[in-house]
C-alpha cells in the first residue's frame, strides 16, 4: 500500500499508521468522510458546547473520539463496539487516556446500554455503522438511545440514507463516485477487503480479525434507509426534532435534538 507501512517495533505495535490506513480506506468510499466530522462536531459545540460527555456508537478505530478530543480537549468519550479487531486499533491508539473508555457490547443485545459506564450522555455519535442493522433494530436501537441521551442533548449518525424516490439520481451519482473510485484504486487504495486481508497477517490483530470473521462474516446484512425515515423513526423514538444537517450526493448527517 503506498504511503503506508506497518511495523513491530520494542514498544509495540504503530497503532496511528493504522488509523492512518483505515482513514484512507474509507475515504476511498466516502470522499467527503472529513466534512461529515467538521459539521457533526460544529453541531456538538451548537447544541451542548466544547466539553461533552460522548457516547461514540459503533466506534470502529476511535474515528470520531480521535477527532472529538483533538477539537475538544475537555471532552469524553466511551466508544462501544462489538468488533475485537477495530477495537483493538482503538485501545492501542488510546491507551493511558483517561478522557476515553472502550466497550465491547453487542448492540442488538437487548442489555447492551447496562455495560456502560454512565446512564446518560451529552451527545451520541455515529459514522458509517448503523446501515449495519435491519431496519427492525435499527428502530429498537433508536428507542434506547432516546433513553441515554439527556434533555437537551443529541444524536448524530453520518451514514448512506438512500432516497429510492430518485432512481435516476441515485444511479447518475453511484456511477461518478465509482469512476473516482477506480481512479483512486489506481493509485494503491486499498479496498475493505485488501484491508482486512493486511490486518490478517499483523501479528497484533490476526486473532481479532479472525475472531471479527466468525462474528460477522464477510458483511452484515443490513439496510440503508432514507433521511426521512429516520427522522421520523427518531421522532417516534422520543426525540423533539431531528433532520438532515449536512448532505452529500451519497451520505447524510442526521441530527436529533431530545
Amino acid at each position: 500500500m503506498e504511503g503506508f507501512s506497518v511495523s513491530e517495533t520494542v514498544v509495540g505495535t504503530d497503532w496511528a499508521a493504522w488509523q492512518q490506513s483505515w482513514d484512507r480506506q474509507q475515504e476511498w468510499y466516502m470522499p467527503d468522510r472529513e466534512e461529515r466530522f467538521r459539521v457533526m462536531l460544529d453541531m456538538v459545540e451548537a447544541t451542548v458546547g466544547p466539553e461533552p460527555r460522548v457516547l461514540d456508537l459503533a466506534c470502529g478505530t476511535g474515528s470520531i473520539t480521535d477527532r472529538l478530543l483533538r477539537r475538544f480537549p475537555n471532552a469524553t468519550s466511551t466508544g462501544v463496539d462489538l468488533d475485537p479487531a477495530l477495537l483493538t486499533i482503538a485501545r492501542g491508539t488510546f491507551d493511558g487516556d483517561d478522557r476515553v473508555t472502550f466497550v465491547s457490547a453487542d448492540l442488538t443485545d437487548p442489555e447492551w446500554t447496562a455495560r456502560l459506564p454512565h446512564d446518560s450522555y451529552d451527545a451520541v455519535l455515529t459514522a458509517t455503522a448503523l446501515h449495519w442493522l435491519r431496519l427492525g433494530p435499527l428502530a429498537t436501537l433508536y428507542g434506547q438511545l432516546a433513553g441515554l441521551v439527556r434533555d437537551g442533548g443529541v444524536l448524530m449518525n453520518a451514514d448512506r440514507m438512500i432516497d429510492r424516490t430518485t432512481p435516476r439520481i441515485n444511479a447518475a451519482e453511484r456511477a461518478h463516485r465509482h469512476a473516482g473510485m477506480d481512479r483512486a484504486k489506481e493509485g494503491g487504495v486499498l479496498d475493505w477487503s485488501e484491508w482486512w486481508a493486511l490486518a490478517a497477517r499483523e501479528p497484533a490483530l490476526a486473532g481479532p480479525t479472525a475472531r471479527r470473521f466468525e462474528i460477522y462474516g464477510e458483511h452484515a446484512d443490513g439496510e440503508t434507509p432514507s433521511a426521512r425515515w429516520h427522522a421520523e423513526t427518531l421522532l417516534a423514538a422520543g426525540f423533539g426534532e431531528a433532520r438532515a444537517v449536512w448532505a452529500s450526493p451519497s451520505d447524510s448527517l442526521l441530527l436529533a435534538l431530545k
